[in-house]
């Protein structure tokens, strides 16, 4: 059993290889053209009776890679976390209605950012974003881990 003091290992500094920046920023690239792909072209990429979620989703885990850029040895756990209150505090923000920020709220850069108006559905979408992204994490973690592993083996035969 854990003690109630120590963190589970998710939440713990990775102390392995930190994550590698060119693979999040093509991750941040692949989750923009997938959301906005996914609104352009509803029922292409994803069903169409999932609706705007898809994007949202992509957004939430946009917001979780953008993070990982950041803070590449953070742990996974410490990362979804960032990441969900990043996109539940853009969300709840949209509340607030003043002319000067639904100004901004209606370019297409500031709609893209901030959104437009509070959906409580689009929590849900975020929470499943950052899942995918707390599952692309652990199979890329996984990954290399057993990419060292048979170089430390070759380099030992050797």
């Amino acid at each position: 059993m854990v003690h109630p003091s120590v963190p589970p290992a998710a939440f713990q500094p990775s102390l392995s290889a930190p994550r590698h920046r060119a693979v999040l920023v093509a991750g941040i690239a692949i989750s923009i053209a997938l959301g906005l792909a996914s609104r352009r072209w509803p029922g292409v990429l994803f069903p169409e009776a999932l609706g705007k979620y898809p994007g949202d989703a992509l957004w939430a885990l946009m917001v979780m890679f953008g993070w990982a850029c950041l803070r590449p040895r953070m742990a996974a756990g410490r990362l979804a976390l960032l990441a969900l209150a990043t996109s539940f505090a853009v969300e709840f923000s949209q509340l607030y209605q003043a002319p000067w920020i639904n100004a901004i709220r209606s370019t297409t850069p500031g709609h893209l950012v901030l959104g437009s108006r509070f959906g409580a559905m689009d929590l849900v979408a975020y929470a499943v974003g950052v899942a995918f992204g707390l599952g692309l994490d652990g199979l890329y973690g996984a990954w290399l881990r057993r990419r060292n592993g048979n170089q430390a083996s070759a380099a030992r035969a050797n």
